[in-house]
């Protein structure tokens, strides 16, 4: 086994921790080629878990859609969607897996913490620990209008209701007192006396009086999730998370930057700088060769890519229905009608279309390419591609140097987009000592090296 000399990188103990994001409604899922299965078949959901299990994984992890994403009123049909409640799919995914956890994206801007902290702990005891939340808030109008409130929060607010939320679950976990259930056939009570404490909270956005319903799980409570970006987001983060998932995930640079900033954030909070982990989403092609692995990026692409979504997301940044034109053609010669986007869409729409239209067309021009290509070589940069090898030394650097500690990975097929990593780039990244050889414990807070849950440290 290959170890770098401790005196040249600042963490030269480091591991990788692998987590898998099975999309909610999307279009960067490949569902129409014929080596993708259904997006929606019980029987995927259950291969994915488990082939992320075999590959050590810490974590399966949901996606939410409340809403189907519309454009000018009309469903957006190139998303993949249709799949039932995140907390029922990974309840019935726990009894199939042993080990790796099972995380919810669960909103807080439009449920209510009495009820969802009891479905997380649901999920959490029937999972003897491996529960997690991916705490979520909604800004627009648009999703609010399926739920009985309606309307929106500013974004301020959206952080204050979900600090808020998650301080009355937090608080409903912790009510039953270790120790509570007796245990022994001759005790006189089922429960200790006085083992559960009745909960009474009145804040700004939630008045609650209850006696929690259910003990706590081996790992205390589930695992906090947490994604937003902004400098609101990333101080939720640091006094509530004890994972961050982010978009800084391609760039050695920009990741390190952004763990740094986040560092920061938890020292300020008066939290060790180790107490989170970061782990922003990826994608991974392999590839036998450099060359190899290239060629198959681009045909994941364009199977990403097709002409109608190119059309769609093309139309999106125009302003204008563009179904009839082709994607393999130039680009349109109108200039971009500009709206204002009062939060009604679910798929949205650019700040300053006429400046991004500008500069698709000065690098169309220059490169020769169709629209089709420009949406790919323009829009979202996504992932990593390479040799097992060779990814496997990148990670290493990444995870030893601090700016990572591992990587929440989207796989472009289902059900079979996780079988390169897990039998090719998990063994080469053992072999350079950065990845487990098992599971270091039963919890997903063991599996994350994660300390007591906050509430429940000492001081």
């Amino acid at each position: 086994m290959t170890r770098t000399d401790p005196l040249d990188v600042p963490r030269p103990d480091a591991r990788v921790h692998f987590g898998v994001f099975f999309q909610g409604v999307n279009h960067w899922t490949v569902w129409s080629d014929p080596a993708s299965g259904s997006q929606i078949d019980p029987a995927n959901f259950r291969k994915v878990a488990q082939t992320a299990e075999r590959g050590l994984f810490d974590a399966f992890f949901l996606g939410e859609g409340l809403r189907l994403r519309e454009v000018d009123g009309r469903i957006h049909e190139l998303d993949v969607a249709g799949r039932p409640d995140a907390v029922t799919q990974l309840a019935a995914l726990a009894a199939v897996t042993d080990r790796i956890g099972l995380v919810s994206t669960s909103n807080t801007t439009f449920n209510e913490p009495a009820d969802l902290a009891r479905r997380l702990s649901g999920l959490d005891l029937l999972s003897a620990g491996r529960a997690g939340w991916n705490v979520v808030t909604t800004d627009n109008a648009w999703t609010g209008a399926n739920f009985r409130r309606g309307g929106y929060l500013d974004h301020a607010d959206r952080y204050r209701r979900a600090e808020e939320f998650l301080t009355v679950a937090r608080a409903l976990w912790d009510g039953w007192a270790d120790g509570a259930v007796s245990g022994a056939a001759d005790a006189p009570n089922w429960a200790a006396p006085d083992a559960v404490r009745r909960v009474r909270h009145q804040g700004p956005q939630f008045d609650v009086d209850l006696a929690p319903t259910l003990p706590r799980s081996p790992q205390g409570h589930p695992v906090i999730f947490q994604a937003g970006d902004s400098g609101e987001g990333r101080d939720f983060a640091a006094r509530n998370a004890d994972v961050i998932f982010s978009a800084h995930g391609n760039d050695f640079d920009d990741a390190l930057a952004f763990a740094e900033d986040v560092r920061r954030r938890l020292r300020a909070a008066g939290r060790p700088e180790d107490d989170l982990r970061i782990l922003p989403g990826t994608e991974i092609i392999i590839g036998a060769t450099e060359e190899e692995a290239l060629e198959k990026k681009h045909w994941i692409r364009l199977q990403q890519v097709t002409p109608a979504t190119a059309l769609g997301v093309a139309g999106l940044l125009w302003g204008l229905d563009l179904s009839d034109r082709d994607a393999d053609g130039p680009l349109p010669k109108e200039d971009p009608v500009v709206t204002e986007n009062d939060g009604s869409f679910g798929a949205r729409r650019v700040a300053d279309p006429r400046a991004v239209v500008a500069e698709w067309r000065e690098k169309a021009e220059a490169n020769g390419w169709s629209l089709r290509e420009t949406v790919i070589r323009l829009g979202p940069q996504r992932g990593h591609v390479g040799t097992p090898a060779g990814l496997a030394d990148r990670f290493a650097h990444w995870v030893r140097h601090g700016a990572v500690d591992g990587f929440n990975v989207t796989p472009y097929l289902i059900p079979d987009g996780l079988d390169d990593i897990v039998n090719l780039l998990v063994p080469a990244l053992q072999e350079r000592g950065v990845y487990p050889a098992g599971y270091a414990g039963t919890t997903l807070r063991e599996h994350l090296g994660l300390r007591e849950p906050l509430t429940r440290r000492a001081g």
